[in-house]
């Protein structure tokens, strides 16, 4: 009873400095992530691609090609298809940002009911003010400083080399990556001391590599359609550039909410641009927000739903951790990101602080799921493998 008395205790102890560390390291992570952005940015963003270009790299190596060579045609087909969105994207956006300034008038005109209802709206809210309002020092005028913008071209010649540089660091990671994946899969299972942890590292080795490739396929998939049929209604509609409209649609759905939102804005701002007045300039973003409620509430569940269901609490709080720690490069991992943390999350156990803090003192759950496969495993196969041997 002693001796159990003591392990106890010495159990608790080294769960509580676990425990500790893991806080101090919740904490610093978020501040080490942002100062090395340079370096963990991409190399995340990359480690990302790369997995979800695992099945399309098997896909080649099954027809017989060499790993080296499959990767490198997977790097290709990427690059081709981001090339492709950046162009789509990026030179007609130049020319609309350099129309901004004399589109000024016209978008002021076409506003102009919405600011007569504004200032009809003011001028009683000054009224009522001034009967009601009570006699109170003025406060002291403040001198703000307002710095020169700087020049869209300046900003893109002085950040090009950098996103270069990051770029093909990312290409060179995404490319070792899927070369040497057979190899290294195959080094991680083989290497494990015993059947029973080499089977549960394979599985969740393919584990996440399925969810993070069916969720980015799919939901790209999607994001193409979306940004199709948009650009298709766009130029029905008459709207300048409808091609590039469809890209920021695409790429800009990757954030969940705050993705549609940005776009809806960014329409309503094209439209206020090409239209005379507020009701035709109402219609682009009136036509992407009915598309996007059709795919979020119908076609994105019925598509996605059954393969991965994730809660949006948990998609909100990734969402505003990595969009805080890595702005918009973040938010487009968020969801990623949060997948692959799931999936290794469930098979090794999660941390179970309310356990430690109010029950038995431990720190990691396993779920039922697990549990009841390891029973059903003991109780059909007993004493048939000796798991203490390494893997010849």
């Amino acid at each position: 009873m002693l001796s159990e008395a003591v392990s106890a205790k010495r159990d608790r102890l080294l769960a509580s400095l676990t425990l500790i560390a893991g806080i101090g390291l919740v904490v610093a992570t978020p501040f080490a992530l942002s100062a090395g952005a340079e370096f963990f940015m991409p190399v995340t963003a990359a480690l990302v691609i790369a997995i979800a270009l695992v099945p399309m790299l098997e896909w080649l190596e099954r027809r017989g090609i060499p790993s080296k060579a499959s990767a490198g045609l997977c790097v290709i087909i990427f690059l081709v298809v981001a090339l492709f969105a950046i162009g789509s994207i990026v030179v007609p956006a130049t020319d609309w940002v350099a129309q901004v300034p004399g589109k000024i008038p016209k978008v002021r005109e076409a506003l102009s009911p919405v600011i007569q209802l504004y200032k009809h709206l003011d001028k009683f809210i000054d009224r009522t003010t001034q009967q009601i309002a009570i006699s109170s020092p003025q406060p002291q005028a403040r001198t703000v400083a307002v710095e020169q913008a700087h020049s869209t071209l300046g900003l893109i010649t002085s950040s090009a080399p950098h996103l270069l540089i990051q770029l093909f660091f990312s290409l060179l990671v995404i490319f070792f990556f899927l070369a040497g994946w057979t190899a290294m899969r195959k080094k991680t299972i083989v290497s494990r001391g015993s059947f029973e942890g080499a089977l549960t590292t394979a599985r969740v080795i393919q584990q996440v590599v399925d969810a993070t490739s069916t969720y980015l396929g799919t939901i790209t998939l999607i994001n193409a359609g979306l940004g199709t049929l948009t650009a298709l209604v766009l130029w029905w509609l008459g709207m300048p550039s409808p091609i590039m409209w469809g890209g920021i649609v695409a790429v800009a759905n990757y954030i969940p909410y705050l993705g549609p939102i940005v776009c809806a804005c960014l329409l309503l701002l094209g439209g206020l641009m090409t239209y005379p007045d507020i009701w035709g300039a109402l219609m682009p973003p009136a036509a992407f927000i009915s598309f996007h409620l059709v795919e979020a509430n119908f076609f994105t569940p019925m598509v996605v739903g059954h393969r991965l269901t994730i809660s949006p609490l948990s998609i909100l709080i990734s969402l505003s951790f990595w969009a805080w720690v890595w702005g918009t490069t973040g938010a487009l991992l968020a969801v990623p990101l949060l997948i692959i943390m799931k999936t290794i999350f469930s098979a090794a156990g999660t941390p179970d602080i309310a356990g430690f803090l109010f029950e038995h003192g431990t720190l990691t759950h396993v779920g039922d799921a697990n549990e009841e496969e390891e029973d059903s495993r003991q109780e059909m196969e007993p004493a048939m493998v000796d798991t203490s041997k390494p893997l010849s």
